[in-house]
């Protein structure tokens, strides 16, 4: 279930300043990201860079990132961020999330061809600029069937309690 990014002041702000962010991700060396913990979900190649675990800040990848850990200070609730990148080819296999306290958000950073994730049964593509929101307590999958990485900053907020309307075009 996806829900419309309008809703959140804050994914507003960071649409804002996608290229900004942007520009960040990319000054990271390729070297420091690592692989995501649950191998089992994917066939090769998904890759995190994280700058949030646990509602704190990691300082030492923070500080490379100025400009985005300050627009993360913005987000309330917020339990984890960081850039995850998928390389061409790659899959993430269908799986569910383990909290329905948290919605997740993906402002697409870099992102070409067929790329794109199932939440449900709703199908979206990446664009960069753009937020998805989604639950990620539904059960959902990604690809990246195109020839460049994507990357996306990935981030974890607490689910308001009421007042969400879900995002139902297709």
């Amino acid at each position: 279930m996806f829900f419309a990014p309008s809703q959140f002041s804050f994914a507003q702000v960071l649409t804002r300043h996608w290229e900004a962010i942007l520009a960040e991700c990319l000054a990271l060396p390729g070297q420091e990201f690592d692989a995501w913990p649950e191998r089992n979900l994917y066939s090769h190649g998904w890759d995190v860079y994280g700058l949030y675990v646990g509602q704190q800040p990691l300082l030492e990848n923070c500080i490379f990132c100025p400009h985005t850990a300050g627009l993360l200070q913005l987000v309330p609730g917020l339990s984890a961020a960081g850039f995850s990148r998928l390389a061409p080819g790659a899959e993430i296999r269908p799986h569910v999330g383990y909290s329905d306290q948290v919605l997740r958000l993906h402002l697409a950073l870099r992102a070409s061809g067929d790329c794109g994730i199932r939440v449900g049964r709703q199908v979206r593509r990446w664009i960069p600029g753009q937020c998805l929101v989604f639950d990620d307590t539904v059960e959902h999958q990604a690809w990246n069937r195109g020839d460049a990485e994507r990357l996306v900053l990935l981030l974890d907020f607490d689910k308001p309690l009421q007042g969400l309307d879900a995002d139902e075009q297709h």
